[in-house]
């Protein structure tokens, strides 16, 4: 075994040969999905998975594969369980959650109520509520740190308030999409009122047919209509986002993402046109030109670069320390809500648009962002992000817990704003030093050289 496999947590090239007991047993996992976290857990020294019943009875949904409900029958209350760490099913958290006892060394994804966040209507909805608490505490100046999101309305409880505002703004384009729905599914875009006679037809008429379903909930919001381009093209930023608590609130920020860019050259004199305006891959695959050796898709870093080249650093680093801003501003929004669980844990992945003065505007959050590779740096990618979350969890208790970076996780926040140590630097483009936040979307990471070290100090300390 070579010196670099002995390593708790770093992955080797060659894992399969260098499976080991880590402690005094191996760690027991689940996973409810095929795809890059399943190479990950199963790859893992000292992980070994729990035969049975967390890939069986799959349904393909998308870009994921999920377990049927039926095929997955509850944790009894007061189980033992079977497992340590539990990739699990949204819907299964939410089938079986209430009815689970979970043992200290437990760790699930999600937290149980996490769509305080991810429904797009209930994101505004605690986002403006927070934002009336801080100017009514604050004042007005300390509330326009919330500027970060469209104008945005829910349908159809609040339609007539957006049909005043339609009627201030007469020309303008909107965006409307299902509350609940990803992979851009139910979007479209509208310039007249008339466009969306069709959805709205029926949902105020009273309800006479009590066996009629009710409306499906809709946001409308403005759109973005100067979106930055990249070669004509709109593009938005996937930002990688791990809550370990929401009481304290810890937050880590994953220095690699992607920029998603659209296939066909931005235009607002077509707004039917999906593969113009969505960024998402679900749609842009399917474009007639579409190549999908190229794909849509620039690493964060290649994309901070470019801006810094074009832009300048400062400004570039101002842009960041506003998506810093979004992620704060948007967990703190559902702090109080989140029911906090010590067992669980959630990694998001935020969807943020830049508009051509360099201004991040948050579009949405997503609970389950797609584990599923497009190509070969979209998997090394997301193998990367999940081996080091593991890291940041550390089941194998190898760490000191006084980390400020583990592997390509920074920590952003615990309990408050965490400052940079002088040997974590991050060099931009032309060489300037970025400033004292713990902050480095888009900048480079060895990320196996920091683990190693991380590592090897660790142990030193608890040897010590």
């Amino acid at each position: 075994m070579s010196k670099v496999a002995r390593i708790p947590g770093y992955q080797s090239k060659n894992p399969k040969q260098n499976r080991g007991i880590i402690g005094d047993r191996e760690i027991r996992f689940k996973c409810s999905l095929q795809n890059v976290i399943l190479d990950v857990l199963r790859g893992r020294p000292g992980w070994t998975e729990v035969p049975g019943q967390q890939t069986s009875g799959l349904t393909q949904t998308g870009n994921q594969s999920r377990p049927s409900l039926q095929s997955l029958p509850p944790i009894p209350r007061n189980s033992d369980g079977d497992w340590d760490f539990y990739w699990c099913d949204r819907e299964w958290l939410h089938q079986n959650y209430d009815t689970m006892f979970l043992h200290e060394h437990q760790k699930i994804l999600h937290f149980r109520n996490h769509y305080e966040l991810t429904r797009k209507n209930l994101m505004v909805k605690n986002l403006k509520r927070l934002r009336k608490q801080t100017e009514r505490e604050q004042g007005k100046t300390e509330a326009q740190s919330f500027d970060f999101y469209p104008t945005t309305y829910e349908l159809p409880s609040e339609y007539h308030i957006f049909v005043e505002e339609f009627k201030k703004n007469l020309g303008i384009i909107w965006i409307m999409k299902p509350a609940a729905k990803s992979q851009g599914k139910g979007i479209f875009l509208f310039r007249r009122l008339k466009d969306i006679t069709d959805w709205k037809k029926g949902e105020y008429q009273p309800l006479s047919d009590q066996t009629r379903d009710v409306p499906e909930t809709y946001v409308v919001q403005r759109y973005i209509e100067n979106p930055l381009l990249i070669g004509g093209r709109k593009f938005d930023v996937r930002v990688y986002v791990l809550v370990c608590s929401y009481n304290p609130l810890k937050v880590w920020l994953y220095r690699g993402g992607f920029a998603r860019f659209s296939n066909t050259r931005f235009s607002l004199d077509s707004i039917e046109d999906t593969y113009v305006h969505l960024t998402n891959v679900a749609v842009q695959k399917n474009a007639p030109d579409y190549d999908p050796e190229k794909g849509c898709k620039w690493s964060t870093q290649q994309l901070r670069k470019y801006l810094a080249a074009k832009h300048g650093v400062d400004k570039v680093q101002k842009m960041f320390k506003a998506i810093d801003n979004i992620i704060i501003k948007s967990l703190q929004s559902v702090q109080k809500i989140i029911i906090n669980d010590k067992h669980c844990f959630e990694m998001y992945g935020y969807d943020v648009l830049l508009d051509d003065d360099l201004k991040p505007w948050l579009i949405e959050i997503n609970a389950s962002p797609s584990l599923t590779a497009s190509g070969k740096e979209d998997y090394d990618l997301k193998f990367g992000l999940i081996s080091d979350l593991l890291n940041v969890l550390d089941l194998e208790n190898r760490l000191t817990g006084k980390e400020k970076r583990i592997g390509g996780w920074d920590l952003l926040w615990d309990d408050g704003p965490i400052v940079a140590d002088d040997n974590m630097d991050c060099t931009p483009a032309n060489g300037a030093a970025v400033s004292t936040p713990n902050s480095y979307l888009g900048c480079f990471n060895d990320r196996k050289k920091q683990l190693r070290e991380i590592y090897l100090t660790a142990q030193s300390v608890k040897k010590s």
